[in-house]
């Protein structure tokens, strides 16, 4: 199954908001091709997504500037993981996840989520539904950073 480009509107494809800080934030979502040219090398592109199908790799990309004229305490972002995707992966140590939709938040290594007889598992990368960071220290005036995470394409 083939997705166009309707679908990548749910994936945030492409939007700007302002924070009343100052901070402008930019949302864009790549799929990551793989390329070997002929004598065998391997590289790895983002492209624009025109078609995604099912096992493709997305990176998402939220780019953020301080447009204010001081600096932005506080500050914080989170983003939820599109129904049609199953996180990858999020390297950034200020990122934390959720598995309950913003109930709870840790590493994933930490979590659990609960099971219909009650129980408990430990919590899977297939089970996030929000990645958040927090910025514990000011974003100067002027300054900006991107943050990413990857999903794959359910």
């Amino acid at each position: 199954m083939k997705f166009f480009l309707p679908f990548l509107a749910l994936l945030s494809a492409t939007a700007a908001t302002a924070a009343p800080n100052g901070v402008t934030l930019n949302n864009a979502v790549f799929v990551e091709h793989v390329r070997v040219d002929a004598q065998g090398h391997r590289t790895v592109a983002l492209d624009p997504p025109a078609v995604v199908t099912p096992g493709d790799h997305l990176v998402f990309v939220l780019t953020y500037r301080n447009g204010g004229a001081q600096p932005a305490t506080g500050f914080g972002v989170t983003n939820p993981i599109p129904d049609a995707v199953t996180f990858e992966s999020v390297e950034d140590p200020r990122a934390v996840v959720s598995v309950d939709h913003g109930a709870t938040w840790g590493a994933l290594a930490t979590l659990t989520v609960a099971q219909p007889d009650g129980s408990r598992r430990p919590a899977v990368a297939a089970d996030v539904t929000h990645v958040r960071w927090a910025f514990s220290q000011p974003i100067p005036a002027g300054a900006e950073g991107r943050l990413t995470f990857r999903g794959i394409v359910k």
